[in-house]
C-alpha cells in the first residue's frame, strides 16, 4: 500500500452507513432463513393434513373400486387441488386398479405395514410425500401422494413475489440510514466549522455545551491546545513589544553618541556614516516590531473606522516622498477618483507609507511610481504600481510573510513592511493582492476595500 493511499481521507458517514446496511442485510438473511424453515415446516403440516383428509374422503367414497373414472373426476374437480397437484391410487393386492391421471402405474408404497400413515418413497427419480390408508375388511388401500417439488414450487413462487418488495425495502433502509446518519453527524459538521473558523485572532474556546458525548474529549483536547496556543502567542507578543520598547532608548542614545563621535573625528566620516545607517535600520526594525506587536492582538471590530478623505492623504504622501524621488530622478504621480473610504486614518497612512517606501527603495533611478484611488467593480481600490525590476511570480506569494526578502535584492530592509500592510488590510477586511506593475513591468500592489467602504 502506498503512502498516498494511506493518507486518502475516508467518510465516517459512508462507513457507518455500510456497517448499518451490512448488519441489517445479514440479520435480515438470518431472519429470512428462520422464517423459511418455519414456513416450510408449517406448509408440510398443512399439506400432510390435506393428504390425510383426501385419503379419508376417498376411502369413505370408494364403494366399488372397479367403477372406472371415479378418481379422474375427483382429480379434475378444479380449485386448489390443481395447484397443490395431489395424485391418488387405489391398490388391491399390490396392484393399482384405479389412479388419477398424474399418478404412476405402480403403487407409491408396496411394503407399508401400518393401517395408515405417511411415507416418503422415491418413484421414477422423484420424491413423493404419500399418505396410505388401508381397509382390512375389503382388502384394498388408498394412497394419496404429492411431489415434494410442488411444495418447493410454492415456496419459489412466494420468493418471486417477495424479492422485489424486499429489495425495495433494503434500498429504502439505505436511504433512511443515509438521512439519519447525516442528521446524527450534523453536530460533528457544526463543530468542524467552528474549528475551521479559528485563527490567531480568534482563539476562543469551542463551546462544549450541547456537544455529543463522543465529541467532548476531542473538543476538550482542542480547547486545551487553543488555551496553550493563546498563552504562547500572548507571551510572544509581550516579549516582542517589551524587547522592542526597551531597545528604542539605547538605540536613540547610540545614535546620538555616534553623531557626537562623528563631529569629534571628522576623518572617520565614512565608517561613522555606515554605522549610523545600520543603527537607523535596527531602529526601523524595532519600530516595525512594535507596530506588529500592537496590531497582532487586535480584532477587526476593534478598529475605529471613519470616513477618510483620500485627496489630502495622497497629497501628503507625495509631499513626504517627493525629495527622495527628486534625488533619484523618479516620477511620482497620484490620481484620486474617490472622495473617501471607511478606514482607520492612522492605519491607512501606515499602509500607504509602507507601500511607497517599498516602491522607492527597490525601484531603479528614473523609475515611475503611480498611486491611484478609484472604483473597481463597484469596490474602492487603492493601488501602488511601478515599472521597476519587479518580483517573480513565486516570490509574490510570499511577499507578506514576516522577515521574507526577495533573493538578490541589494537594498536594506527588515522584511516586515508588507507584513504590517497585510495585517492592517486583514483588520479592515481589505483584499491585498500583488501583480505586475506599469506597462507589464515592475510590481503592482492593490488594496480592494469592502463594497461598503466608500461613503
Amino acid at each position: 500500500m502506498t503512502a498516498s493511499a494511506e493518507l486518502t481521507p475516508w467518510s465516517l458517514r459512508r462507513r457507518l452507513l455500510a456497517a448499518i446496511v451490512a448488519a441489517s442485510t445479514v440479520l435480515w438473511l438470518a431472519s429470512l432463513g428462520i422464517v423459511t424453515i418455519i414456513a416450510w415446516h408449517e406448509t408440510n403440516e398443512v399439506f400432510d393434513d390435506a393428504l390425510e383428509e383426501s385419503g379419508q374422503m376417498l376411502m369413505a367414497a370408494t364403494t366399488d373400486w372397479q367403477q372406472r373414472g371415479l378418481l379422474e373426476r375427483a382429480q379434475g374437480a378444479g380449485g386448489p387441488a390443481r395447484k397443490v397437484d395431489m395424485q391418488y391410487q387405489i391398490v388391491v393386492g399390490g396392484k393399482v386398479v384405479q389412479r388419477s391421471s398424474g399418478a404412476p402405474a405402480q403403487p407409491f408404497v408396496t411394503d407399508f405395514d401400518d393401517s395408515d400413515g405417511f411415507a416418503d418413497p422415491q418413484v421414477a427419480q422423484r420424491r413423493w410425500r404419500v399418505f396410505v390408508i388401508r381397509d382390512e375388511q375389503r382388502h384394498f388401500e388408498v394412497q394419496v401422494g404429492q411431489q415434494y417439488k410442488k411444495r418447493y414450487d410454492i415456496l419459489e413462487e412466494l420468493a418471486e413475489h417477495l424479492w422485489l418488495p424486499i429489495a425495495g425495502f433494503l434500498v429504502l433502509l439505505a436511504l433512511v440510514c443515509w438521512l439519519l446518519t447525516g442528521r446524527v453527524l450534523k453536530p460533528l459538521r457544526a463543530t468542524a466549522a467552528a474549528i475551521a473558523g479559528k485563527s490567531p485572532d480568534d482563539l476562543a474556546q469551542v463551546e462544549p455545551a450541547g456537544q455529543p458525548r463522543e465529541l467532548l474529549p476531542i473538543v476538550q483536547a482542542l480547547n486545551g491546545v487553543l488555551a496553550r496556543l493563546d498563552t504562547a502567542l500572548q507571551s510572544e507578543r509581550r516579549f516582542t513589544a517589551d524587547a522592542a520598547h526597551e531597545l528604542r532608548t539605547p538605540l536613540a542614545g547610540l545614535h546620538m553618541h555616534v553623531q557626537l563621535l562623528q563631529r569629534q573625528h571628522p576623518d572617520l566620516v565614512a565608517p561613522f556614516q555606515k554605522l549610523r545607517r545600520d543603527i537607523a535600520r535596527v531602529t526601523a526594525l524595532v519600530d516595525s516590531l512594535l507596530t506588529l506587536a500592537r496590531l497582532d492582538p487586535l480584532a477587526r471590530g476593534q478598529l475605529a473606522s471613519q470616513p477618510v478623505m483620500l485627496a489630502p492623504v495622497l497629497e501628503n504622501l507625495l509631499a513626504l516622498h517627493a525629495p527622495e524621488a527628486a534625488r533619484r530622478s523618479m516620477v511620482l504621480a497620484a490620481r484620486c477618483e474617490l472622495e473617501s473610504v471607511e478606514a482607520d486614518p492612522a492605519m491607512l497612512d501606515i499602509v500607504l507609507r509602507n507601500l511607497l517606501d517599498n516602491a522607492l527603495r527597490y525601484c531603479l533611478d528614473g523609475s515611475r511610481i503611480e498611486l491611484v484611488a478609484e472604483l473597481h467593480a463597484g469596490r474602492p481600490r487603492i493601488s501602488v504600481r511601478d515599472n521597476g525590476p519587479g518580483v517573480d511570480q513565486a516570490s509574490r506569494q510570499r511577499l507578506s510573510e514576516r522577515f521574507f526578502r526577495v533573493l538578490g535584492q541589494q537594498q536594506s530592509g527588515s522584511g516586515l513592511g508588507l507584513s504590517i500592510v497585510k495585517r492592517i488590510a486583514d483588520l479592515h477586511g481589505i483584499a491585498l493582492a500583488f501583480g505586475p506593475g506599469l506597462d507589464g513591468r515592475g510590481l503592482g500592489v492593490t488594496l480592494d476595500f469592502p463594497a461598503g467602504a466608500a461613503p
